[in-house]
């Protein structure tokens, strides 16, 4: 069986364009803190972390270290939260590009809290499953209607 889906995207698919060009600037932010982090901290390139000893242990309590894992934390993430914002803008274009941008503005507030020195304060950044979660659903809903599963 054969369910055809329209190609043609809808005038509001800019909103998801935008959301992404979003994404850019976040992704840009989060390495120029970095950048700034491995000056202040004194890490030199190529470490990724700051590894320091205390009483003869590895101290994994290092600001720089928050810096760099909020950013790789952001990247591990990015390119599937994008790419559902894609997928779920074929049908749901403003939506996606809202649930998209909750994400970002969550992942800068998890950043933000990462980066004090106290990783649990990351979690000040959790409205970014908000985001996440409303891209899933929409992510189901557009493959079952592609399916035809689901009319909508």
């Amino acid at each position: 069986m054969t369910t055809t889906f329209p190609i043609a995207l809808p005038a509001e698919y800019g909103y998801v364009i935008l959301a992404y060009v979003l994404s850019s600037f976040v992704n840009f932010w989060h390495g120029m803190r970095v950048g700034g982090a491995r000056k202040v901290h004194g890490v030199q390139y190529p470490a990724e972390y700051q590894i320091t000893l205390k009483d003869g242990k590895v101290d994994q309590s290092n600001v720089f270290n928050c810096f760099q894992r909020s950013h790789q934390n952001f990247l591990e993430n990015y390119f599937m939260v994008m790419g559902m914002m894609f997928i779920a803008g074929f049908k749901y274009p403003v939506y996606a590009a809202a649930a998209g941008t909750i994400w970002l503005v969550g992942r800068v507030m998890y950043a933000l809290g990462y980066q004090t020195g106290d990783p649990k304060k990351r979690m000040r950044g959790g409205i970014a499953y908000v985001g996440l979660l409303g891209l899933l659903v929409m992510n189901v809903i557009t493959a079952l209607s592609m399916l035809g599963y689901v009319k909508l």
